[in-house]
């Protein structure tokens, strides 16, 4: 004889309490409508439906992948982000409502530019899942997007995000970061420019990663998530050549981590950039939003 829907459920949110799972009810329910592909409003009316053994044992096996600290993500396949659900699986970060704000102000400053002609030309540097140039590309219809990453894998489950949603316009992009982009050595610039660069790189410094849940530092690709001993790495080898392939008037996003803005904008200056720090709505710095120096923009106008 199987078990009731509310018996099990029961069972499942005891397990992950004792696992330390930050959301034990909230987890059992997901991996419930997952298994019978339901909304969350069925346990209302079907809460005392019995369930087959065969049933029961698909359950316990999710249940005990669950308890070993795979995140729910990656056993169900599925994340929302910007109102759309995306495809992830352990070769791409989970996508975080953080990282909304990046996309956001991507939208919006796109808005608010002068449309060139032939239309924008937008780079997502270190797309991973493809979140941010999917949802662009989705909001925005007609985007030139180029998504780039390091990662074949990952590149793959971009492709299938874009597919999803019938996205035809993205170009993807094997590579690190500037090294799959042709240049002019001698002008130092891209021989494609971009009108909007926006990248989300691995940030978090190496020592740091051993002490976050298991769920990250166990399950999540460390290639997205270690940047380096101070967690900059990536953003110097970004700015280093960034201005090659940002158009004069055009504006780069950074994500970082919340206590990672003054230096970035330090680093940003350096390069050549004016810097201002957007904050998330926990009012934490989440987003550093970079323009070329006016001089600097003119003398390659100039070239």
């Amino acid at each position: 004889m199987g078990l009731r829907l509310k018996e099990i459920l029961a069972i499942a949110t005891n397990r992950f309490q004792m696992e330390g799972c930050l959301d034990p009810k909230l987890d059992a329910e997901l991996l419930m409508m997952y298994l019978l592909r339901v909304e969350r409003s069925y346990f209302f009316t079907h809460i005392a439906q019995e369930l087959s053994d065969d049933l029961c044992e698909e359950y316990f096996v999710l249940i005990d992948r669950r308890a070993s600290g795979v995140p729910i993500q990656y056993i169900t396949g599925d994340q929302e982000f910007m109102g759309l659900r995306f495809f992830v699986n352990e070769s791409v970060l989970i996508p975080r409502q953080d990282t909304e704000l990046l996309a956001e102000t991507a939208l919006s400053e796109l808005k608010a530019m002068k449309k060139p002609f032939g239309g924008f030309e937008v780079l997502d540097l270190c797309t991973g899942s493809g979140a941010i140039a999917v949802s662009l590309s989705y909001h925005m219809p007609k985007l030139k997007v180029t998504a780039s990453d390091i990662s074949k894998a990952a590149l793959n489950v971009a492709k299938k995000n874009a597919q999803a949603y019938q996205i035809k316009d993205i170009i993807f992009v094997e590579g690190d970061l500037w090294e799959p982009f042709p240049v002019n050595v001698k002008k130092q610039v891209g021989k494609k420019q971009f009108d909007l660069i926006a990248a989300n790189p691995p940030y978090i410094p190496s020592s740091v990663i051993p002490t976050l849940q298991r769920e990250v530092k166990d399950h999540e690709p460390r290639i997205a998530l270690d940047g380096g001993e101070t967690g900059l790495d990536f953003y110097r080898r970004i700015l280093e050549k960034a201005s090659w392939f940002l158009k004069p008037q055009g504006v780069m996003l950074l994500e970082i981590g919340c206590e990672q803005g003054v230096e970035v904008c330090g680093l940003s200056q350096s390069c050549g950039f004016t810097a201002e720090i957007l904050q998330d709505l926990t009012g934490r710095d989440r987003v550093v939003r970079l323009r070329k120096k006016e001089e600097k923009g003119a003398d390659r106008a100039a070239e």
